[in-house]
Formats: structure tokens, sequence, C-alpha cells
């Protein structure tokens, strides 16, 4: 099938997952995540209708970034592990980075997007299954607490939500109480008086269950573009 069709089938089951868990599909974003993927197949997703893409490497994502100039209204978030110092070139090419995993990379960022005359949206990542080979803040990291009370004085970064990568399981079902961990932080954080409106969880396997969690934005690459070689 095409990336047209590809996306017109993903976004099908997004409505019908909203609608198992009676919420809104209008609330759920569709991020297509265009890794290793070439120019010419996000024109052809944006020519599709697909305006939110998420990239995984700044490097990469510099040298594709020319290319792509004139989808104006498109929005690329970083969601990959960023290292801090990257922050600049991030700041510059993203208008989102998701993958925030420490205060100081936070602060960073806000440096940056101030430099530049500009506001970043951000998401803190939870590493919400505690694996050592991914990036992202436990759950219970007393750090977390700290960046949205930071996030209160920063002049340059948006505090949006939170956004996880579970452990794999076969079973979808298997990734819903890591969902469920991460929905239950957004709602201790916002007891505390912090609003976090964006839950970013769910890719091509799980997203359904990532739905019917709470999820706003569900990932999903391969199985709109495909295995394609890389650029």
């Amino acid at each position: 099938m095409s990336i047209a069709e590809n996306i017109s089938g993903i976004r099908r089951r997004i409505e019908t997952a909203a609608k198992h868990a009676a919420r809104n599909p209008v609330e759920i974003a569709l991020m297509a995540v265009c890794k290793t993927k070439p120019a010419d197949a996000i024109r052809e997703a944006y020519a599709a209708g697909q305006r939110l893409f998420g990239e995984n490497r700044v490097q990469e994502f510099a040298t594709k970034a020319p290319l792509l100039s004139g989808l104006s209204d498109a929005r690329f978030h970083m969601i990959g592990h960023l290292q801090s110092n990257k922050s600049k070139a991030a700041a510059e090419l993203f208008s989102a980075v998701d993958s925030v995993d420490s205060l100081k990379l936070a602060e960073r960022l806000n440096a940056a997007a101030r430099d530049l005359g500009k506001t970043l949206d951000i998401l803190i990542e939870i590493n919400v299954g505690g694996e050592e080979a991914k990036s992202g803040m436990p759950p219970e990291s007393p750090e977390v607490l700290q960046i949205l009370e930071h996030a209160k004085e920063w002049q340059n970064l948006r505090m949006r939500g939170l956004m996880t990568v579970p452990p794999f399981t076969e079973d979808p079902e298997g990734a819903r109480p890591y969902f469920r961990t991460v929905r239950e932080l957004r709602d201790s954080m916002a007891l505390k008086g912090f609003a976090l409106d964006q839950l970013s969880m769910g890719m091509s396997h799980d997203f359904e269950i990532a739905i019917e969690e709470g999820s706003t934005c569900v990932r999903v690459g391969t199985a709109i573009f495909g295995e394609r070689p890389t650029p």
C-alpha cells in the first residue's frame, strides 16, 4: 500500500480505539516517525495530510531539513535521545523536544531557544520500565518534579507533558500497566498544580492500548513508511 493508504488506515484504527475508550478521536494526534526515511517519503506523507513528524537524530534531520523547507506548516519533533551539547542545533531544527531526560538538558534548551528568540515545546521522557538501554527518568525520580518547578521560570520553554517507550512485549496488553503508570504520574503532577496536557505513548504494535490509557499522541513509523532503505 502507499504511504497515503497507510496513514488512512492508521487514522481509522485511532478512531476505532478512541471510540472504544469513549474518547474523542480529535484529541489524539498521529506522529509519523520518519527516522532513516528520505525527504521524498516525508513529502509523500505531507501530501496525504500528515503534518506532525518525529525524528530521532539531530544530525540526520539537519541533512533533510533543507529539502523540506517548503512544508511550511509541518511540525517536526525530536523524539530520540538528545545530548545536551546538541541543544542549540535541536532548538534550531525542531518545534518541540519530546525526550527531555534531565534538568541540565532542559536548561540548555531554554538558553538555546532564548538565543534564537523562539519558544520550544518540551515533554519529559519517562523510562517507565527501568531499562538501562533506554533514556528517560524513572517515574519516581525527584528530578521530574524539579524540572516542572523550574519550568515555571523558563521563558522560552513550554512544558507540555510526558513521553514514554515501554518495554516491548509480544502481547500489546503487556504495555498497559506501563502506560497506566505514566498516566497516573501525569495525574499526580496535576494534583501538585502542574497541568500537563500531552501524553506521548504508543507505537505501531500497541497504540490502541495506549489510547485506552489516555495517550494524546501515538508515534507510528514502519506502519506508515514501510521498510525502506536508508537515505
